[in-house]
């Protein structure tokens, strides 16, 4: 019986393949914990007087690290949960701004697949992930690089 949650392996993925995740709603009480737990004390974020005389949206932004790490918190359980082995290296861009109250999910498509150079049982795979809002604004892109299990 197969297990929910279970990561896919870079021996199934090929180039090309196409994946969404569900969407999640980014809440004040998301954006407060992310301050306090990074110290990420930046007036854009936490000084809604600052926000009302100098921001030029008048809106509570979002740090792009914390739509970052809610967009790996999409992905993570339904791609690699158990077959992930390790973070290589990303590019990342930040295309728009992103507020509390925004809903955001990740369309990712695999763009390189190829088993690693001394162990066939795991492979290096990269992916471009695309982080949308729910207007479908492109918010944010990163393309990380992981190594991941193959089925043996």
């Amino acid at each position: 019986m197969r297990t929910l949650g279970e990561g896919m392996y870079y021996t199934d993925l090929k180039v090309g393949d196409r994946f969404r995740t569900t969407g999640r709603t980014i809440f004040e009480a998301d954006l407060v914990n992310f301050i306090c737990c990074t110290g990420m004390q930046e007036g854009l974020f936490n000084n809604l007087d600052y926000i009302d005389k100098h921001s030029p949206t008048k809106r509570r932004l979002v740090p792009g690290a914390l739509v970052y790490s809610f967009a790996e918190g999409l992905l993570i359980p339904v791609s690699i949960q158990g077959t992930g082995m390790a973070f290589l290296s990303m590019t990342l861009d930040i295309k728009a701004p992103t507020f509390v109250n925004d809903t955001i999910h990740v369309e990712c498509e695999v763009t390189e697949v190829r088993p690693t150079s001394k162990d066939p049982s795991r492979g290096i795979v990269r992916t471009m992930n695309l982080v949308k809002n729910q207007k479908g604004e492109t918010v944010l892109t990163y393309d990380p690089l992981r190594m991941m299990r193959g089925r043996v």
